[in-house]
């Protein structure tokens, strides 16, 4: 059953990259963070993949739960955390915030895709936890 779900968690990846590299060659790098999420909601919905953006993430701390006003960028499919960019390089603080986020969400994989980069696959790093 693990198997299955991860060959499936690897088809709905490269669906999402085939959706993400669309938005990227049809805009190009340049944009707003924000641009990018929403023209790539309206691809990955188009393309049949159920994705959610803006997702409000609360903190669990020792017994309480915090407001913390984090916002996922986008969540496929209630499994997989997508976090956009749009800088100069990634980093690794970039990273860590992904993991927060997969941790938070209870989500084993996530992708980081920086926009501001000639092609979209020098600016993408897959995460699994």
């Amino acid at each position: 059953m693990e198997k299955e779900r991860d060959g499936e968690d690897a088809d709905l990846t490269h669906k999402i990259i085939g959706c993400a590299m669309r938005v990227h060659q049809e805009l190009g790098p340049g944009l707003l963070e924000s641009v990018y999420e929403v023209c790539l909601l309206d691809e990955l919905r188009n393309s049949g993949i159920q994705a959610t953006n803006q997702v409000r993430m609360d903190v669990k701390y020792k017994d309480r739960i915090v407001r913390s006003g984090l916002r996922l960028d986008l969540l496929i499919e209630d499994r997989i955390v997508l976090e956009i960019k749009a800088v100069e390089t990634l980093n690794k603080v970039h990273q860590a915030q992904l993991l927060t986020y997969m941790k938070l969400s209870n989500c084993k994989i996530g992708l980081l895709m920086n926009f501001n980069q000639s092609t979209l696959k020098s600016g993408l790093k897959r995460m699994v936890l």
